[in-house]
């Protein structure tokens, strides 16, 4: 389980998962903004599954 989610990728998925659980947490959305936790994990781990089913990759490793 090597990285495919490169350095920007992964900053845009970290940002994006976290401003989704926080507008779930404050209400501001439904609880269907917790979905944030997969890319904040998948940002934080640097892996991402669906991208391994579609042979994608955006890091230069």
């Amino acid at each position: 389980m090597g990285c495919n989610v490169g350095k920007t990728d992964r900053i845009l998925r970290v940002i994006i998962g976290l401003a989704l659980i926080l507008a779930a947490y404050t209400g501001n959305l439904g609880s269907w903004a917790y979905i944030g936790v997969v890319p904040l994990f998948t940002g934080l781990v640097g892996w991402c599954g669906l991208y391994t089913i579609m042979g994608k990759k955006s890091c230069s490793k």
